[in-house]
């Protein structure tokens, strides 16, 4: 398969007997190689990824101490002891605080929310949360999405007499010592994280909001509560699933999965009131809506003002209660939008005039940018340059820094963080993701530790574009694209679908949007010619013609008067609908010209 530059282009080469994968679970022969290629083998893996519903989630008794904090919990409850949910500001902190606190209050409980201020004080549990849990009559302290390296806050916690109970899902901290690597939990009565070396969950990468969902499920069994109960809270549990970029894989699928079912029947007033502020329908959310659309809603909550808006809309008893939250969170979220835009467009050119332009991984300092954005513009910066990315903006406090960082498949950005976190006041995250506090001071040393330490190649650096195979226009039909949708959700871990043609022509082409900035083609291959949407950036598009086939064929191109250019393309086939008319169309996701023959 050719590749463009700076990509490489790779087909799947799994084998199975698709033929026989197609005829036993009546499927297309297409789908039963896109399920090999995902690494579901197996007639029982088969069923499961395809029909498996909640029977076949993992039994929560499995995580280690989750028994024991659901007995700490029902003693709460039975003596009326306040019970004080320390969450956090993203969107996994959000709905793991809002399904216990729902949850705990439906079991007769007395819970207070309470979370970090992002600016001010960064994430996770703190002193100040603990002595005002504590003022406001709390015994009890339970974190979710966090936790796992609040080392001194809890110390603190239980000098002043409280029951600590942490549930998480970040990875454990450690340090290494003579070639040993020693972990370190802290003081916790119980830490519910499957990352623990001595737990034996069978399903490492649930997110904060799953193991939440997990740890209520035994208190709702012990409660008497019928399944149906606990499995309303599915719907949280798969909106943070995906905005916190988890693998939709095992149970994460079937969470997700279901948890949409939820939501597409969903009578909750905040949703129903932000889905509407977005131009949405209940019906129509996927991973998709949530991932870019109500997910950063909510997220704009933490990072621009406080999560009370997001908790009062979620807490609205009627819709008209939750609208004006609802378009709250729209418009911080239209702030968030413009703020990441700035910073990228800075970062980049930062980027672009430093010496530092080849270095296998950037660390990017924005100074007084604001730092709630910070993560956005390190994951749009690893997308751009395909490389790990470490953001930095001025802390609140004088000489200080704080970062996000995000990373590539090839380096483990937590573990490698660990290494210099004798640099950082506070680190927390896992292998594609951190955030860490240090001194401003001490920035260059850890950029000249993690590049002496990197084991990076040029090889790691340059994007894989895995296709499932190569799938002419004629083979498209109807009935597979139906059929595709059983492979939904998608996300990390089950990407969507990659198709991939050579020898395209392109018959005509003209710009669309509101900007302009989008594409809509007809291609021939074969005889066959398919409508075809681009996404992607229609100015590199246009240049990448001009440069490979001259101005004169892109020109023709544009007027559709049969230009000669073959290029090859990857795509996912989908129906288009318009005035009750269904088509076929393909959206192009890669492009590149077919390489001479010597």
């Amino acid at each position: 398969m050719p590749a463009i530059q700076k990509e490489k282009w790779l087909l799947y080469a799994k084998k199975a007997d698709f033929a026989e994968i197609a005829a036993k679970f009546q499927i297309d022969p297409v789908i039963a190689r896109i399920l090999r290629n995902r690494g579901i083998v197996g007639e029982k893996a088969i069923r499961a990824y395809l029909h498996g519903g909640t029977e076949s989630l993992n039994d929560p008794h499995r995580l280690r101490d989750a028994d024991r904090a659901a007995d700490l919990l029902m003693s709460a409850i039975e003596e009326g002891s306040g019970i004080a949910i320390a969450s956090d500001f993203d969107v996994d902190g959000i709905f793991s605080g809002e399904l216990l606190y729902e949850g705990l209050k439906a079991l007769g409980g007395r819970p207070q929310l309470f979370t970090p201020n992002r600016i001010s004080e960064g994430y996770g549990l703190n002193g100040r949360i603990v002595a005002q849990a504590f003022d406001a009559g709390c015994r009890t302290i339970l974190t979710c999405d966090n936790g796992i390296a609040a080392f001194a806050p809890i110390e603190m916690a239980k000098h002043m007499g409280m029951t600590v109970i942490v549930t998480d899902h970040h990875e454990i901290p450690f340090e290494e010592a003579d070639g040993e690597k020693r972990c370190h939990l802290p003081a916790a009565d119980a830490v519910v994280d499957a990352w623990q070396e001595d737990d034996t969950y069978p399903y490492k990468e649930l997110c904060g909001t799953g193991v939440a969902y997990k740890l209520m499920q035994i208190l709702y069994e012990r409660a008497g509560k019928p399944a149906d109960e606990i499995e309303g809270f599915l719907d949280y549990a798969a909106i943070a699933t995906v905005a916190d970029v988890m693998p939709l894989t095992e149970e994460n699928r079937v969470i997700v999965r279901e948890g949409l079912k939820r939501l597409h029947q969903t009578t909750r007033p905040g949703l129903l009131a932000l889905t509407q502020a977005c131009g949405l329908t209940p019906e129509q959310i996927s991973s998709y809506h949530i991932g870019f659309i109500l997910g950063p809603s909510f997220n704009a909550s933490g990072r621009l003002a406080t999560v009370e808006t997001a908790f009062r809309l979620l807490q609205s008893q009627s819709k008209e209660e939750a609208q004006p939250y609802a378009e709250e969170l729209r418009a911080l979220n239209a702030e968030r939008k413009d703020l990441t835009k700035d910073g990228t467009d800075r970062a980049i050119a930062l980027i672009e005039a430093s010496d530092r332009r080849d270095d296998p991984i950037f660390l990017v300092d924005l100074g007084d940018s604001n730092e709630s954005v910070s993560g956005i513009i390190a994951g749009r910066l690893r997308e751009k340059y395909s490389r790990p990315v470490l953001v930095f903006a001025n802390a609140s406090e004088a000489g200080m820094v704080k970062a996000s960082g995000r990373s590539i498949e090839a380096w483990n950005m937590f573990e490698e963080l660990s290494s210099c976190r004798d640099l950082f006041t506070h680190f927390g995250g896992h292998a594609m993701a951190a955030g860490l506090t240090m001194k401003r001071d001490n920035l260059e040393e850890l950029r000249q530790r993690l590049l002496a330490q990197c084991r990076l190649t040029a090889s790691d650096l340059i994007p894989r574009i895995w296709i499932d195979c190569a799938m002419p226009f004629a083979y498209i039909s109807e009935k597979l694209v139906d059929q595709l949708e059983i492979l939904e959700p998608f996300g990390r871990g089950n990407e969507k679908p990659l198709f991939a043609v050579q020898h395209c022509r392109i018959r005509k082409m003209q710009r669309i949007g509101r900007n302009q900035d989008m594409l809509k083609l007809i291609l021939e291959q074969r005889g066959v010619r398919m409508d075809a949407l681009y996404f992607g950036n229609a100015d590199d598009f246009v240049d990448f013609l001009n440069r490979e086939y001259g101005p004169r064929e892109t020109s023709l191109a544009f007027q559709g008067l049969g230009a000669a250019m073959d290029i090859a393309v990857t795509y996912y086939p989908q129906m288009n609908e318009f005035q009750g008319r269904k088509s076929l169309q393909i959206v192009v996701q890669n492009y590149c010209r077919i390489a001479k023959k010597a």
